[in-house]
């Protein structure tokens, strides 16, 4: 087997995913904008050929680099990056080649937020009402239907960059008053919890792999007011959540892919969406969730998710052990800005048997996850938020 792997040392742990598809004695062949001898020694040696290009956003360049490939080893039987921001290109290359995976058309139902819609209907998802924004008058009359607040997100965008939340008439204008060019959609306010139910399927949709996240209330707060962030692995999936979660995939079709889907569980009741505690759809991805989730996910489940992607691009199934020991996983973003009540040295002293990964966050990413990052496991959520408190304590 030929497996394209794009990027393959960003974020710097996935090369994980390559390295266990090189050991199913798969042909990994990387491609990336980083110079050769600065990959790091891992991501070198979990590539059975690496091919530098100077700009991933070249597609002539990307389209030389994986015609070479397959002029050398032949057929390309796979083309991945598991990175948002790649997927539009990763499936016009696996167009233009010929590749089996999503192509064009098929990554437009999971990427643009409008078009998610009717697939979570047809999962028997309830889904928040919207719209395509326009001109004030005819927002206003949508928000006269929903009230205020609504949420404009930009129809295709990754997490919560460039969203807002409007919560008058004046919020309304200042949003006009950018003439943004991209499409945006206005959606009604939910309020709720955001949860994900996050895993990898194979080539049938069927769940091989899951796990449950929690998060704050509001990325979108996080990101627009830099503050803080955390977020934790459950120890337990809650069978509603992997029942719609489910649902949703087969109802997106998809295909021997690692994906992370977000929903809501009420915490007010939403006439048309359901009562305190249901489950209400937010939004698909289909690549791993962001950062160095997948590695808490492996913490929180003892087990390697890496491995398990590749036994399914290979066998589709796996013999990974999936009963271990389960633990909550918790994931501490602070932020340069504030003066913390204790160091760095302090609680990685004190939580030196709990802490898995310690690290600065790229600064592509540290807006939405913080600057620096602790990720501990603990074996009950009492724990889980004292050291959550530990860590954010504040001079």
């Amino acid at each position: 087997m030929n497996f394209i792997f794009i990027s393959p040392n960003f974020p710097k742990t996935y090369y994980r995913f390559c390295d266990r598809l090189l050991k199913n004695g798969v042909n990994v062949l990387g491609i990336g904008d980083t110079p050769y001898h600065e990959l790091s020694i891992e991501t070198k040696n979990s590539l059975t050929e690496y091919y530098y290009v100077n700009s991933l956003e070249n597609y002539d360049e990307v389209y030389r680099a994986v015609a070479f490939f397959a002029f050398k080893y032949g057929k390309i039987d796979v083309l991945e990056s598991n990175n948002e921001y790649w997927l539009k290109q990763d499936a016009k290359l696996r167009l233009d080649f010929n590749i089996k995976g999503a192509k064009p058309n098929d990554v437009l139902e999971f990427t643009s937020k409008s078009h998610m819609k009717a697939h979570y209907t047809k999962a028997g998802v309830p889904v928040a009402r919207y719209k395509f924004s326009t001109n004030i008058k005819d927002d206003l009359e949508f928000i006269n239907l929903v009230g205020y607040p609504v949420v404009a997100k930009p129809d295709v965008g990754v997490g919560a960059a460039e969203t807002f939340k409007i919560k008058c008439y004046a919020d309304l204008e200042r949003f006009h008053n950018h003439h943004y060019t991209i499409p945006y959609i206005l959606e009604e306010f939910i309020e709720g919890n955001i949860i994900s139910f996050d895993g990898i399927c194979d080539d049938d949709s069927n769940v091989i792999f899951c796990d449950n996240e929690i998060f704050p209330p509001s990325i979108m707060d996080i990101v627009n007011e830099n503050l803080e962030v955390t977020y934790y692995v459950n120890k337990e999936v809650p069978q509603d959540v992997f029942n719609a979660g489910q649902a949703v995939l087969k109802a997106f079709n998809i295909k021997s892919r690692y994906f992370h889907l977000e929903f809501f569980r009420l915490t007010k009741a939403k006439d048309g969406l359901g009562k305190i505690g249901d489950v209400v759809a937010l939004e698909v991805n289909m690549r791993p969730p962001g950062g160095y989730t997948p590695d808490m996910i492996n913490f929180a489940s003892s087990a390697d998710t890496y491995q398990i992607y590749a036994d399914v691009i290979c066998y589709n199934s796996t013999n990974v052990d999936l009963d271990k020991d389960k633990f909550y996983c918790v994931y501490v973003g602070r932020r340069d800005r504030f003066n913390y009540s204790h160091s760095t040295d302090e609680i990685l002293y004190n939580y030196q048997k709990n802490i898995k990964m310690h690290d600065r966050m790229p600064d592509i990413l540290s807006a939405a996850m913080g600057q620096e990052f602790f990720i501990a496991t603990f074996k009950t959520i009492d724990e889980v938020e004292y050291f959550k408190a530990f860590v954010l304590s504040k001079q």
